[in-house]
């Protein structure tokens, strides 16, 4: 072993250490050494979203551990290596882009989890989303308490509110607070241990840890984190079994004084079938509600979206949309896109009667229908030539998977359905597929006229039940 590869050695585990698995995994894990002067230490890390988020982050920590290591102050530095040997072998740089080199950012079909037997179940673990920070969160009198509590758990995990119980209709902002904790925890607590999940994850992990007879690994898994984020917690009711071993994850993590933080859909009283002795804990904390937002608030919501996507868009356009979308803030945004997906395919500069005409049906629609993804599945299959059967199956053909990022889409954009429900309805896939289509689409649809077109055609479809 040559100095450079055993200095690193020598540095990997104590920064391991020093921060969770889950940002060692998606961040730190590829980084190979490079080269060592006795001064300057060269790391490669495999494409250049994985180095801006290093530098940015975690470089200081590093160069921390680098010189504690050499006994001297080490200068480090980053660069995207042609080859990066990882666990896996030998990673090629071709073009560089993220979905080539880096396992967290997959095309749709790849993004799905795979068998059991082709990697562990750690690869499922739902990694925070960077995006979803306090500074993105948009405080207003509709949240105040929820973001003021989840602060307050970020600031001092396991001290101020454990539980804390974050309930409200689905699109309103909770799962942004769960990532928004976690983000800031791992951040400001080096050595604290984020696991963010939703229930449907943890009763998978549950159901495969009992037909593998791997019980151990999975209570070592989450009775060893720092900070639990459990998303959508509604869906243990009707099970049993989950029920109880979470009631004992429950118990060893808040004894040793681990903060948890729960979300659901509805108050712990109004979740059917839980659990006496679980609703009992869930209420010993804090429980805060998210309503829907008033006018104010979609407003700097809207605002504060046209701002991070540096888009100039009048005020009055702005107060239209914020004034005929009331209840969801996914529905909010995406009318946005809408506009500004139109205005950039037409080179047409954004005004309020742009934003009339591509928001019509939505002006229109008084007394809205109720859209279920089976409307939206009918209608996708029928547009794009497929039947249901095969938007929801396995099949990776190219104009398939495109009718079904579609599908996935509009069941994000018209329905409450969370990312993980949608999952369900297309097949059982991961839901990180979901995230994957939605942004997919979401950016497809600024730059393919025909695209935004067939998105927009079948939108009013559904809306209007034609």
């Amino acid at each position: 072993m040559d100095e450079t590869s055993g200095l690193w050695t020598r540095c990997a585990t104590p920064l391991r250490d020093q921060v969770s698995d889950t940002t060692w995994q998606m961040w730190l894990s590829s980084i190979q050494p490079v080269s060592y002067d006795g001064h300057t230490m060269v790391l490669g890390v495999p494409n250049t979203v994985v180095r801006e988020r290093v530098e940015g982050r975690f470089l200081p920590l590093i160069a921390q551990t680098v010189s504690s290591a050499a006994g001297h102050d080490v200068d480090v530095r980053l660069q995207v290596a042609e080859r990066v040997v990882t666990g896996n072998g030998v990673v090629e740089r071709s073009s560089g882009t993220v979905a080539e080199t880096h396992p967290f950012f997959q095309p749709e079909e790849t993004g799905r989890v795979p068998a059991t037997g082709d990697r562990p179940r750690d690869g499922a673990v739902v990694s925070l989303d960077p995006r979803f920070t306090f500074e993105s969160f948009v405080a207003a009198s509709s949240n105040r308490l929820a973001h003021a509590a989840a602060q307050a758990v970020a600031e001092t995990p396991g001290r101020s509110y454990n539980p804390l119980f974050i309930y409200g209709d689905s699109g309103l902002g909770k799962t942004h607070l769960l990532h928004a904790i976690g983000n800031y925890v791992q951040e400001n607590f080096l050595s604290r241990k984020v696991l963010y999940v939703t229930t449907e994850t943890f009763m998978n992990d549950f159901v495969d840890s009992l037909r593998m007879s791997t019980t151990i690994a999975f209570k070592r898994r989450y009775r060893e984190c720092d900070v639990l984020l459990i998303d959508d917690v509604q869906f243990m009711e009707n099970r049993g079994g989950l029920q109880e071993e979470f009631f004992h994850t429950y118990n060893d993590l808040h004894g040793a004084g681990k903060q948890i933080v729960l979300t659901s859909d509805r108050p712990p009283k109004s979740i059917d079938t839980l659990e006496d002795r679980l609703r009992s804990r869930f209420m010993s904390g804090l429980i805060t509600e998210v309503d829907p937002p008033n006018f104010e608030t979609r407003l700097a919501i809207l605002r504060k979206k046209a701002e991070d996507d540096h888009d100039d868009i009048p005020n009055d356009v702005l107060e239209f949309i914020a004034t005929h979308v009331k209840n969801n803030i996914r529905e909010l945004e995406g009318a946005l896109i809408r506009v500004t997906a139109f205005a950039s395919l037409n080179r047409e500069a954004i005004s309020l009667d742009l934003a009339e005409h591509v928001l019509a049906d939505i002006v229109a629609t008084v007394d809205p229908r109720r859209i279920t993804p089976q409307m939206i599945l009918e209608a996708t299959a029928a547009s794009y030539g497929f039947t249901i059967d095969a938007l929801c199956g396995p099949s990776r053909t190219r104009p398939l998977v495109t009718a079904r990022q579609v599908a996935m889409y509009l069941v994000r954009n018209l329905t409450d359905y969370s990312y993980p429900a949608i999952a369900r309805v297309f097949g059982g896939r991961d839901h990180t597929t979901v995230i994957h289509a939605v942004d997919k689409i979401t950016t497809h649809m600024k730059e393919r006229r025909q695209l935004y077109e067939q998105v927009t055609e079948l939108t009013v479809k559904i809306r209007n039940g034609t």
